[in-house]
C-alpha cells in the first residue's frame, strides 16, 4: 500500500516556534506510522512559493493543501468568535488561555470551525502577546500613538482598536512587511517579540513597547475531508502528533519572549516596559472596544476569563 502523503504548509522562517513544533508534529508521525506516512513540511510558501500569507488557511479550507497553522485573527469571517482574541487587553496570562482552550472555549470553537468551514482544528497554538514597535520615538502612552501610520493584520477590530489609539491603520500581508518597515512606508508595527526579530523589523523599528494589547492565537488545522479520508490509524496517529506538538509549541513560545529579550539587548533597541499606571492608560483608551462587543463576544469572554 502506498504511503499516506500529508503535506503541510507555513509562513515563517525555520527557526520560527511555529516551523519548530511542525518538525515536531512530522517526527511523532513518523514515530507512529513509519513508512505508511510520506510527510512534507514547507515552512515557509510565502518564500519558496510567493504564495501570500493569507492565502494558506484558504487553500487548505478548499483541499489545496493538507495542514497549516495560522493566526486566528485572519478567521474571524468564517468563525466570529475567534474574534474573542482580537479584543484588546483580555488575556491576562498564557496559562489561563491555555485552560479556557484546552477546556469549554476549545471544544465550542473546534464546533464552530467544523460547522463553518471545511476545516477541523487539531490544536490552539501559542502566537505570543502581541506589542509595538516603530521607526521614530518611544511609546509610552496612547498620544505617542497618534499620526503613526502602524500596519496591521486584516481585522476590522484590530483596525478599530488602533484607531482608537490615535494610530493610521493599513493592512500589509506578512510577505511585505519588513519591506514596508524598511522604506518607511509604514511608521509602525506591532507582533509578537519572536516575529519581531526573526523577521527582522526590529532593524528598522529600534523602539519596542512591551504592551501586550493582544494575545495572538493559532489555528494548528487540517482539510476535514481529507483528514476523514486517511486511514483510521493515520487520523489516530494524526490527532496524537497534534497534541503532542501543539504543547512544544507553547512551551517554546514562552521561552522564546526571553531568549528574544536578551538577543534585543544587544541589538541597540530601546524597550519600553510598560508602569501599571501606564498599561492602564492604553486599558482605558480602547476599553469601548470590549462594551461594544458585549451582545456578540460576551459568552465566549466568560469562557476565556473563566
Amino acid at each position: 500500500m502506498d504511503p499516506t502523503k500529508i503535506e503541510l504548509g507555513g509562513y515563517q522562517p525555520p527557526a520560527s516556534v511555529h516551523n519548530q513544533a511542525a518538525e515536531v508534529f512530522g517526527k511523532e508521525l513518523s514515530a507512529r506510522l513509519g513508512d505508511a506516512i510520506d510527510y512534507k513540511m514547507d515552512g515557509n510558501m510565502v518564500a519558496s512559493r510567493g504564495i501570500k500569507a493569507i492565502d494558506l488557511p484558504v487553500m487548505v479550507d478548499r483541499g489545496e493543501l493538507n495542514m497549516c497553522y495560522f493566526a486566528s485573527s485572519y478567521l474571524a469571517d468564517e468563525v466570529p468568535e475567534v474574534a474573542i482574541f482580537d479584543l484588546p487587553f483580555v488575556v491576562e496570562s498564557r496559562e489561563k488561555a491555555y485552560r479556557a482552550l484546552d477546556g469549554e472555549l476549545g471544544d465550542y470553537l473546534t464546533k464552530k470551525f467544523r460547522e463553518n468551514t471545511g476545516i477541523r482544528v487539531l490544536g490552539f497554538w501559542d502566537n505570543g502577546f502581541r506589542h509595538f514597535t516603530n521607526g521614530l520615538h518611544p511609546i509610552e502612552k496612547p498620544a505617542d500613538c497618534e499620526g503613526l501610520k502602524i500596519r496591521t493584520m486584516n481585522s476590522v477590530m484590530h483596525q478599530t482598536v488602533f484607531k482608537k489609539l490615535g494610530f493610521e491603520p493599513t493592512f500589509v500581508d506578512v510577505k511585505d512587511l519588513v519591506e514596508a518597515a524598511k522604506t518607511g512606508t509604514i511608521d509602525a508595527q506591532e507582533n509578537p517579540l519572536t516575529n519581531t526579530y526573526n523577521f527582522g523589523t526590529f532593524q528598522h523599528h529600534p523602539y519596542i513597547t512591551l504592551s501586550g494589547h493582544f494575545f495572538g492565537m493559532a489555528i494548528f488545522m487540517v482539510h476535514n475531508d481529507t483528514f476523514e479520508s486517511w486511514p483510521e490509524n493515520v487520523q489516530k496517529a494524526v490527532v496524537e502528533a497534534a497534541a503532542i506538538a501543539t504543547q512544544a509549541q507553547r512551551g517554546l513560545a514562552s521561552a522564546e519572549d526571553a531568549a528574544i529579550m536578551a538577543k534585543l539587548d544587544d541589538e541597540d533597541c530601546q524597550v519600553t516596559q510598560l508602569t501599571d499606571a501606564q498599561r492602564q492608560a492604553f486599558v482605558d483608551a480602547v476599553s469601548s472596544v470590549v462594551d461594544d462587543h458585549q451582545d456578540t463576544l460576551g459568552g465566549v469572554l466568560k469562557m476565556l476569563q473563566g
